[in-house]
């Protein structure tokens, strides 16, 4: 049930009479630290656990959108591994590489592809300029060549051992730490704008409350609106 043509400010207001008032303020705790400067992109990964370790680093470190590419396995995210993740991170789901590329470029984004193949870019010297998204290959392939191809530059994880890759999940994970922290300590306008604060506040609310949908159309009636 979707309500764009109400008030969120309003709505919230009224939701939030239903939740905690500790709930209410660890949401706005945790979206001044949220991010969309920096996003994920997971393409064709095989391993369904290893997607939703990827969706629960992004929530981890406070990055709010993590982008599916499905065009060979299907939906890769197991609820179970993620713990809740998806509750609170936007996944946004596409069947080929191109679709994805197209709609991250239209947002803004660089696109950054992660390979232990090229050495353009060590992690420990990456410096985050603008909004970045970072892409993130199938655990024995890499990287498709359509999206090396497509790349704006190519980042890399020093290692020192025999092996010359890790898991996507780990690998996901120590980039995604490194760089929200660099992220964090620039002048980069990097929070959520204050509407999209509220938008996603709204959404937590409504996933907080178990009889979300009779509450919501008790409002609508209070306010006259007929759907």
């Amino acid at each position: 049930m979707y309500f764009s043509f109400m008030d969120n400010g309003h709505l919230l207001k009224y939701l939030e009479e239903f939740i905690s008032q500790e709930r209410k303020e660890r949401f706005k705790e945790i979206l001044k630290k949220r991010t969309n400067y920096i996003t994920v992109a997971i393409e064709d990964v095989f391993q369904m656990h290893n997607t939703s370790a990827v969706i629960r680093s992004c929530e981890v470190f406070g990055i709010q959108d993590a982008h599916v590419i499905e065009g060979r396995f299907g939906k890769r995210l197991d609820k179970n591994i993620a713990m809740g993740a998806e509750q609170w991170v936007d996944v946004h789901r596409y069947e080929n590489a191109k679709n994805c590329i197209d709609v991250l470029r239209a947002k803004g984004y660089a696109i950054i592809a992660t390979t232990p193949h090229n050495d353009s870019c060590l992690l420990k010297d990456f410096e985050i300029t603008q909004k970045t998204a970072f892409f993130f290959g199938t655990e024995k392939e890499g990287l498709s060549e359509e999206v090396l191809a497509a790349a704006d530059g190519f980042l890399k994880i020093p290692m020192m051992g025999f092996t010359e890759s890790l898991n996507i999940s780990v690998s996901a994970a120590i980039i995604l730490q490194d760089l929200s922290v660099k992220l964090r300590n620039t002048n980069l306008d990097w929070q959520l704008s204050e509407s999209e604060m509220v938008e996603k506040q709204l959404d937590w609310t409504k996933k907080s409350i178990k009889s979300i949908n009779a509450i919501l159309r008790r409002y609508e009636k209070s306010k006259g609106i007929k759907t």
